[in-house]
């Protein structure tokens, strides 16, 4: 029994998620194997390579990888399938977009955001925007997985003395083509792998007001976010957006701040492992998975909170 995690990866570097899908791959049982699919991505392959419990890397290394485009890559998986009891790729929107061609190709039924594994066949996963939480058991000879990091720790990234393989690449499926990518630069850590985030709701009023929590987040070191409310309204940008149709995180510390709690925005954020809340109205949602609350004006509490934390 072997198992085979789908690194996502910047070429340069391998990202976080990869490595909370290697815990999990790893709890399957048998070897672990990492393929790396990319454009000049030895850096990241030698990244892999160092990852704890790994005992292969398999490089493919072509142009037609460079971006990423998941019919590529798919057939890249694909062409190595056979080989695995497990194939397994975070649940972020790369993982997302590469396994369920493979698994529709391989015609075995995907199994999505996992978040716990009983057995090598056996795995938990939420349903109802996590109000509840289904056991999932495959009899399919390849299980085609996709992991919810935010439910396995991640491996350590050194320690490990993995074997390098390069493939022969697949060519291009000519099926897509990179048109352009634009990026949203900031000097806060990425929302999705921060230790702290502050997330602003509809309660904020305005976009203009967002800058009230800014000098919370800047002596927390903290990412920011938001519900969809707020992003819906038009106050922030879509990728600050928390919640079951946006980013599923879980810091170790999250603060919301005018956020009601709807059950869309908790089923992204409530495996945080300290909640602080800050809302005007007692009876919001958010009070019932906050560690901390706060009834307050918002316009006051967080001034006076980052000015306290300052001292």
């Amino acid at each position: 029994m072997t198992a085979l995690v789908i690194a996502e990866h910047d070429n340069a570097s391998l990202k976080g998620s990869t490595l909370n899908t290697v815990t999990a791959a790893l709890q399957c049982g048998g070897e672990v194997h990492i393929l790396v699919a990319g454009a000049a991505c030895g850096a990241s392959a030698q990244q892999a390579a160092q990852v704890a419990g790994v005992s292969r890397v398999l490089v493919a290394d072509a142009p037609c990888f460079a971006d990423g485009l998941a019919e590529n890559v798919a057939e890249q998986v694909l062409a190595v399938a056979a080989a695995y009891s497990h194939i397994l790729a975070p649940a972020t929107a790369f993982g997302k977009n590469v396994l369920p061609r493979v698994a529709a190709k391989l015609d075995v039924a995907q199994i999505s955001e996992i978040t716990k594994v009983d057995a090598p066949d056996t795995f938990e996963r939420p349903v109802y925007a996590g109000n509840a939480i289904a056991t999932v058991q495959s009899g399919d000879k390849v299980k085609v997985i996709t992991v919810r990091t935010t439910g396995f720790d991640a491996a350590a990234a050194t320690g490990g003395a993995a074997a390098v393989e390069t493939l022969a690449p697949v060519g291009d499926t000519g099926k897509s083509s990179f048109v352009g990518r634009e990026l949203a630069k900031s000097d806060r850590p990425e929302l999705t792998a921060a230790k702290v985030i502050v997330s602003g709701g509809r309660g904020m009023g305005s976009g203009e007001n967002f800058k009230i929590l800014e000098p919370l987040a800047d002596k927390l070191g903290a990412a920011m976010g938001a519900s969809r409310a707020a992003v819906d309204a038009g106050f922030v940008p879509n990728d600050w957006q928390v919640g079951q149709t946006g980013k599923i995180v879980a810091p170790q510390l999250y603060v919301a701040v005018g956020i009601s709690g709807a059950i869309q925005h908790l089923a992204g954020m409530k495996d945080s492992k300290v909640i602080v809340a800050i809302n005007k109205d007692p009876e919001a949602p958010i009070f019932s998975v906050a560690d901390y609350g706060i009834v307050g004006d918002l316009f006051e509490v967080v001034p006076q909170l980052a000015a306290e934390l300052g001292a």
